[in-house]
């Protein structure tokens, strides 16, 4: 207890288990293990363009499948690689898997615009995005359990990387790319989807990615500032709350994985509810989709930035931290139907590369996170803490701001290229974006 006073963390419980408190075999301080957070990301962020490319001109199967793949053979040589070359070594793995893992959201979003329907994309595209809830919450479970039940902790790697692999021979078995190229799919889902999508398979004659138009346009702007936010609050959550529960709060290994997971159930709850509440409320006239997609930002933006703020003012309460982390990481799920699919309305033919766009940027501030939150917490104390929290409640306002002011669920001109050139040297239409109620008719002209 004197020292859990004078390094200002919360003191063990009178009846816990001391084993279930002793550090790894490696004695990494916080700076380092910051730089190993981090490192997944320096890989993650490079391969998020050529994963979006690749996936618009052949479709987001493979571009997915092999992406994860190369993460689950990376992670099940962790455990051999780290006893050869230390963390060294590790950092290596880690950038590597980074690069595997970087055209998985590029890819889903190709995968996206050419199977979900516009009137179905909040709740679909979070029921796809809120997936990566689930991993989280079975990873922190089933992570605190191995450690728990058996010596070392090679045994984690080897189950989430074995699970990759069963998972790629699925996916390879049961996806498709695209509505035609599906031998199993019935005549009348392909007739509804081609009505309400306007193509079954992909435009290969669509012109090369406008990059001019779509890194001047306000509102990818706009989302890239959105993403920002999101992803610096998301990865200090993802990277460091098992590290605040355990190095602050002093939770157990075990208990560590089951309320470290908790607020990502929560999280994915509210991204289904939320999707389903925003495709009806869009679908009935109640709103537009660019309010819709603003107000579900700001949700998710105001909401864990005074929450994450509270619980560091909570003190060594365990309940109420856990509750306002949780609700914290809930009201972040609105997330999904708000900024998340906003590269969908934006421009269904280059959403992949807009996803790649805003993503990789995004994941710049998982490179950045982890390492800043490893520098300003070495005592690893509740103040130190206290003040990485009130950074990120400045960088979720900051962000969501410049969103509320920018941002668009318009299809916007740049999404044909083609058709928007010939237009404006005929004089026909002018260079603004489409209007909601046109924005199908416009995806249809384009394929």
């Amino acid at each position: 207890p004197l020292l859990s006073a004078i390094m200002k963390v919360c003191p063990i419980e009178d009846n816990a288990n001391m084993e279930d408190y002793t550090g790894g075999e490696f004695n990494w301080d916080q700076e380092l293990q910051g730089v190993i957070l981090s490192s997944f990301y320096w890989g993650y962020v490079i391969t998020h363009l050529p994963g979006g490319i690749l996936a618009e001109k052949f479709g987001g199967k493979w571009t997915l499948s092999l992406g994860i793949l190369s993460t689950a053979f990376f992670t099940l040589i962790t455990p051999w690689a780290v006893g050869i070359g230390g963390s060294t070594a590790l950092i290596i793995i880690r950038v590597l898997m980074g690069l595997g893992e970087g055209t998985t959201f590029p890819a889903l979003s190709a995968l996206l615009a050419s199977w979900i329907p516009l009137k179905e994309r909040s709740k679909l595209g979070s029921l796809v995005f809120g997936g990566g809830q689930v991993g989280t919450i079975l990873g922190n479970l089933i992570s605190g359990y191995l450690l728990h039940s058996f010596d070392g902790w090679s045994s984690v790697f080897y189950f989430f990387g074995g699970l990759g692999v069963v998972w790629f021979i699925l996916f390879t078995l049961l996806c498709y790319s695209d509505p035609q190229s599906h031998p199993f799919i019935s005549d009348k889902e392909k007739d509804f989807l081609q009505k309400e999508l306007g193509a079954l398979t992909r435009d290969k004659t669509l012109p090369p990615t406008p990059w001019r138009y779509i890194l001047t346009s306000v509102p990818m702007i706009a989302l890239v500032c959105a993403q920002i936010g999101h992803d610096w609050g998301f990865f200090i959550m993802v990277t460091d709350l098992p590290k605040y529960m355990s190095d602050v709060l002093r939770f157990s290994i075990k208990d560590n994985g089951l309320y470290s997971s908790l607020p990502y159930l929560v999280m994915w709850i509210v991204s289904l509810s939320t999707g389903v509440l925003s495709d009806w409320l869009i679908s009935s006239g109640k709103m537009t989709i660019t309010f819709g997609r603003k107000l579900f930002t700001t949700i998710a933006s105001a909401g864990p930035a005074f929450f994450i703020v509270g619980a560091s003012y909570a003190g060594c309460d365990r309940a109420l931290v856990v509750a306002l982390f949780t609700i914290a990481m809930g009201l972040m799920g609105t997330f999904y139907p708000g900024m998340k699919v906003n590269p969908l309305d934006l421009s269904p033919n280059y959403a992949g590369s807009l996803m790649a766009v805003t993503n990789g940027i995004g994941a710049i501030t998982g490179i950045i996170a982890p390492y800043v939150v490893g520098i300003m917490t070495p005592n690893h104390s509740l103040e130190e803490w206290r003040i990485v929290f009130w950074i990120s409640f400045a960088v979720f306002h900051v962000t969501n701001l410049a969103y509320v002011m920018w941002a668009s669920g318009e299809v916007q001109p740049w999404n044909t290229p083609h058709l928007m050139n010939k237009s404006v040297e005929s004089g026909d239409v002018n260079q603004d974006t489409f209007s909601e109620k046109e924005a199908p008719a416009a995806i249809k002209a384009s394929h």
